[in-house]
């Protein structure tokens, strides 16, 4: 008996809901079934997002802050569904569930956009002559639109569960296999990039000198097959019971602290309830002390619930512990708030700046690069930004400061900065395109100006450095400085600023297309034809806002007390499991 218990995974189960054999479940080879879903997921979001703008400019007609928006919009809503899925995974449906579900989504939703694209009906007219563009009008936009949620949709479901479920295929108790999860790990990331780099080169190629539907259609058909090889492995997985969602356990104590607002907290802590086991406990701390009230014990409080693990209703009264999660929560939400702006000045790399490209002399010999493949210098930045940090910076810095490398504080200050200094670079570029477009008389036309694409390469690089280190740096940040129980919701935390720093960008283009709209000659900033407008300007508010946020998150960074660090392998546990719902950039 004791011979065959050992062949189970103690916390996980297979598809019949018996304990998991684990000769015949899970591993790297279930494992791998899934990373098919990541790839294709990047693939279809990425390829559309980068190369989206010029289709809505030039096949729709639409004004160019209206295709900026658009863009913009569908990122955003993204990254915020991935709080959707991750909710709905950890609730009810699970991760294998989830992502059944929502890759089918996903394929409907590309399919639907290989058609929007392909039949005639569903976009305007060719332009005939400067004047003679019409936009798409109000049913021909709803087609897209339909097509863009769903695949926002679907993408959300994946970003939440792909890694999560990833991992759930190796036992952290047994050392063989927690060194194959680490190895999934840097698989994960490994077709994350594979899956970006074919999305900003082959996909855009596809769509520009074959056609958009084509590679949509591509989209589709391969995330329909990587289903099939996901569901194929159905009697492999292991699957691990869900534990709740952290957001109704914030929501709980911020429910019990309002409906107790006018209790007065006890003169000691020792009276706050606490039912958490003692090596589990979090001490009480006097910040945020409203939060507090949610562990004052009320008359008819300590009334259980009925069932066998009977406890007080947590919506009227929660425990200590519970209460100190909440509140580390809550300390992180000035470096939150802080790091939405590299995001928004992120959006411009997919958004204005291939609008700028798409003006520009692209050939190389005699091919033409497409303007949405500009980004391959931004992926570029960061595989390189990476390497020299790995290799370079990381043993210098621990040789001078006895530290491997810079704190998550730091490198988040460093991404902030390098995009800073990206916006500034993109104002100094738009103005010498400008110039030029004045210079030949081109500004009236859409036509290609004699200024090469190449000096749009220093504002991608800066920023594609600059995430590199914000990126990890935000990873890092959630993961290691949130509670125990609550690093699922802290990577969720991080992805809204990915989402928020998104929608921002569309709030920050309508609020200057608005009150700039007369100025320049009556073209404003933001004009619908680039050439018309002041873009250089644009790009200078985003960087004076940048030296205006960079000043506030050093301000929150110095408030802010971390947490102190566990040794470093048992931080890496903590990334490989924590991250499962936010390596989700995806």
């Amino acid at each position: 008996m004791e011979g065959k218990m050992s062949w189970t995974v103690a916390d996980a189960v297979d598809y019949k809901g018996f304990p998991a054999d684990r000769s015949k479940t899970g591993g790297w080879m279930p494992a791998a079934l899934i990373l098919g879903i990541e790839i294709c997921e990047r693939l279809s979001t990425m390829g559309i997002a980068v190369n989206l703008v010029t289709y809505l400019g030039g096949t729709l007609h639409l004004p160019s802050s209206t295709s900026a928006n658009v863009v913009t919009d569908f990122m955003g809503t993204s990254f915020l569904l991935c709080l959707l899925g991750g909710f709905l995974a950890d609730t009810f449906l699970g991760r294998y569930k989830t992502i059944a579900i929502f890759s089918i989504i996903q394929t409907l939703g590309t399919g639907t956009l290989a058609l929007a694209t392909k039949l005639p009906q569903l976009r305007p007219p060719p332009c005939h002559g400067s004047h003679t563009c019409k936009q798409a009008n109000g049913f021909q936009m709803g087609i897209l639109y339909i097509a863009l949620y769903l695949i926002a949709l679907g993408t959300g479901g994946l970003k939440s569960s792909v890694s999560g479920f990833g991992t759930d295929q190796f036992d952290e108790k047994d050392e063989k296999e927690k060194s194959q999860m680490a190895y999934f790990f840097n698989r994960f990331f490994f077709f994350i990039s594979t899956g970006t780099l074919m999305a900003v080169t082959v996909l855009v190629y596809i769509q520009d000198e074959v056609g958009r539907s084509w590679a949509y259609g591509i989209c589709s058909v391969s995330m329909f097959v990587a289903v099939l090889i996901f569901l194929s492995g159905t009697k492999r997985y292991r699957y691990k019971k869900s534990l709740g969602s952290p957001i109704v356990q914030i929501f709980q104590v911020i429910v019990a602290a309002i409906n107790k607002r006018k209790m007065k907290l006890p003169y000691n802590v020792e009276l706050l309830y606490e039912d958490t086991p003692e090596t589990s406990r979090i001490h009480h701390t006097d910040r945020f002390r409203f939060l507090d009230k949610a562990a004052i014990v009320g008359e008819g409080d300590l009334e259980r619930n009925v069932g066998p693990a009977a406890a007080p209703n947590p919506w009227k009264l929660s425990a200590v512990t519970r209460v100190e999660e909440v509140k580390m929560m809550a300390a992180l939400l000035p470096i939150w708030a802080t790091t939405i702006l590299f995001w928004t000045t992120y959006a411009q790399m997919m958004t204005f700046s291939v609008e700028q490209a798409s003006t520009m002399e692209r050939s190389v010999g005699g091919f033409q690069i497409p303007a949405g493949s500009l980004t391959v210098f931004f992926v570029a930045a960061i595989l390189i930004t990476l390497a020299v940090y790995d290799r370079l910076v990381m043993p210098l810095w621990k040789k001078w400061k006895g530290k491997p490398g810079f704190s998550s504080l730091q490198r988040i200050a460093l991404g902030l900065a390098l995009s800073t200094m990206g916006m500034a670079s993109a104002a100094v570029a738009e103005v010498k395109r400008l110039e030029v477009a004045r210079a030949t008389g081109a500004s009236a036309t859409t036509g290609t100006l004699p200024v090469t694409v190449f000096i749009l390469i220093p504002q991608f690089f800066l920023v594609g450095a600059g995430e590199a280190f914000i990126y990890t740096g935000q990873l890092d940040f959630f993961i290691t400085q949130s509670p125990k129980g609550m690093k699922t919701m802290s990577t969720g935390l991080f992805l809204t600023t990915l989402s928020l720093g998104f929608f921002v960008s569309s709030l920050l283009v309508s609020v200057v297309k608005s009150v700039m709209g007369g100025s320049n000659g009556g073209q404003g900033w933001l004009a619908d034809n680039i050439n018309h407008g002041r873009l250089d300007c644009f790009y200078g508010l985003l960087a004076v806002l940048g030296v205006i946020n960079f000043a506030l998150y050093i301000v929150s960074a110095v408030w802010f007390k971390p947490r102190k660090s566990k040794p470093a392998t048992l931080q890496m546990d903590t990334i490989v499991n924590g991250s499962s719902t936010a390596e989700n950039k995806c």
